[in-house]
């Protein structure tokens, strides 16, 4: 089969897929984020939920929120998290770097063992892609936690 004729078969076997970023347009400068407290007015509305949510925060190079996605949605105790799902927005956003957020509802603040296995792959996955995991932060109606603060050798 020569170039010409493969070219024609595979244009119809394989769907070219594009992607497009829409960004609405904001007349207030975004504020910069400096510390976890910054993050709690994107936050709060997870204070109150009755399942566990696991987002993504998308900061650009002057560490102001460009992006919001929630990667996962689980149950009262767990929450499914893969690097790939984390990124994925995350590159498509363009983000310059990332925090993690998740909330427990049952009101404790403390990260779990897994929570924490979960930063360290973030942390590795992050560091292969060019994009900073910043902190990872565990929302309660008590507050909010950062594992980077309670838990910086993991950073």
């Amino acid at each position: 089969m020569n170039t010409r004729a493969l070219k024609k078969h595979l244009k119809y076997k394989i769907p070219q897929i594009k992607l497009a970023i829409l960004r609405e347009p904001s007349s207030e400068p975004l504020p910069a984020i400096r510390t976890p407290c910054d993050l709690e007015q994107y936050l709060e509305p997870m204070k109150h939920l009755s399942e566990e949510h696991f987002v993504a925060l998308h900061l650009n190079a002057r560490n102001q929120v460009t992006g919001y996605h929630v990667v996962s949605h689980g149950t009262v105790s767990a929450s499914l998290v893969h690097p790939r799902e984390v990124f994925k927005a995350a590159i498509l956003n363009n983000a310059y770097c990332i925090v993690v957020a998740h909330n427990h509802p049952a009101g404790s603040t403390d990260p779990s063992p897994e929570d924490l296995d979960t930063t360290r792959q973030l942390l590795s996955a992050g560091k292969l892609l060019g994009i900073e995991v910043l902190d990872h932060l565990i929302v309660s109606y008590r507050g909010v936690t950062s594992i980077r603060e309670s838990h910086p050798h993991l950073f």
